[in-house]
């Protein structure tokens, strides 16, 4: 038992090391990264969309019943929270767009919270099963961490404040999930695990499909429904490799 706890922290902290270093490769290449903005908003929209429709919200539906509820409800949730980012923070200073970043990094931070209770399931069933997880997880984490960062920055955040809220929300948020998990994880059922799952889904349906797609819109740049395509071949195979 206690191996299968240190082996669960040590993969979930691995997950958190490859979004850190996302997020820190993206900060020292500020400049090639502002002016491929769009680019990287199609290509997280791409990834968030297709992992959710082909791999999280059919997982979601096996293992509860009123999974769709759940769903519709995280799509809403974002959906009032970013009314409310846009009515009472960007009112207040508006040459802020908070919303552009406090949006993604609910239903980012979100997923990566949920992620943790992924090692804390696989590496309960065995080691190999958790082997399999982590690879899977890791494949999504190196770009998460550059997404967050990026969307951050575009928000108006500085770039000292924008690394600290994606290590928080997108890196550190793993590790924290699975230490929450695992002391419950034998009692935690598979229709909990996937109400959560399902509310994941919604949260990052939304962010990928009505808040980063029209953003990326306005700017109508060449070749973003190519970056948007290839986000969406990485979310195959992540999906591929989730053999989990």
């Amino acid at each position: 038992m206690e191996q299968q706890f240190w082996t669960a922290l040590t993969a979930s902290c691995l997950a958190a090391v490859f979004t850190s270093i996302g997020i820190f490769s993206i900060r020292r290449f500020r400049a090639w990264a502002e002016r491929n903005m769009t680019y990287f908003v199609c290509f997280a929209a791409g990834v968030l969309i297709a992992a959710s429709f082909m791999h999280i919200i059919p997982k979601a539906f096996k293992m509860n019943a009123d999974a769709p509820y759940y769903l519709l409800g995280g799509f809403l949730f974002l959906h009032l929270f970013n009314r409310f980012i846009t009515a009472y923070v960007c009112e207040k200073d508006p040459q802020q767009q908070y919303a552009i970043g406090l949006v993604p990094i609910v239903g980012i931070g979100f997923h990566s919270f949920i992620d943790g209770f992924v090692f804390s399931i696989t590496f309960t069933v065995s080691v190999f099963t958790g082997v399999l997880a982590t690879t899977g997880m890791i494949l999504h984490e190196f770009p998460e961490g550059i997404i967050t960062f990026l969307l951050l920055i575009r928000a108006g955040f500085s770039d000292r404040r924008a690394t600290q809220i994606a290590f928080f929300t997108a890196a550190l948020s793993t590790p924290l999930g699975m230490l929450v998990s695992y002391p419950f994880i034998r009692e935690t059922g598979q229709q909990f695990l996937g109400a959560l799952l399902a509310l994941s889904a919604g949260a990052l349906v939304y962010v990928g499909a009505t808040h980063l797609l029209p953003q990326a819109e306005k700017e109508q740049k060449r070749y973003s429904l190519i970056a948007l395509g290839a986000g969406m071949l990485v979310a195959v195979a992540i999906v591929l490799s989730d053999v989990h």
